[in-house]
Order: C-alpha cells, then structure tokens, then sequence
C-alpha cells in the first residue's frame, strides 16, 4: 500500500513540475486557476480582481476575457475534452 501511495505521489509531483515548466513560459506574472467540475469549466485568471470590458468568443469552446488590450482571463467549456 505504501509504494501505491509513493508512485501516485511521484506522479502528481511529476504532472505539478511539469505544469509549472509550461507556465514559466507564460508573460503572465500571476495565475488564479479554478475548475468547476459539475459544469466542466476551467477558469484562468491573469489578474485579480479580474475586471474584463470584453469577452471574445474563440474556437473551440473558448472565452478571452480582456480589459482593454491586456487579456485578463480565458475560460475553457468542456475542459475536460481539451485535455485529451
């Protein structure tokens, strides 16, 4: 049971620095990320409070959400089926 728990902790600590990489590679300083599980909507905030003027409808269930020309967030729908 103890190595079950070891390789699944491995794993997770894996998958975060692996997260981590991607995101060091981003402009943004800062990121909020919430997941609603229920609605399958994952919420990236790159500033709180985040107080959008715009919201862009993109591609493939998508919303930037701006405040003038700086992006302050983007909304996944169907998250889950963007992470396959």
């Amino acid at each position: 049971m103890e190595a079950l728990i070891a390789k699944e902790t491995d794993n997770f600590i894996g998958q975060c620095v692996n997260m981590a990489s991607d995101i060091l590679k981003m402009s943004a300083r800062q990121i909020w990320i919430d997941y609603d599980k229920e609605a399958d909507v994952l919420y990236m905030s790159f500033r709180k409070p985040q107080r959008a003027t715009e919201t862009v409808e993109l591609d493939d269930d998508m919303l930037l959400r701006k405040d003038g020309e700086k992006i302050v967030g983007l909304t996944i729908l169907n998250a889950s089926v963007h992470s396959e």
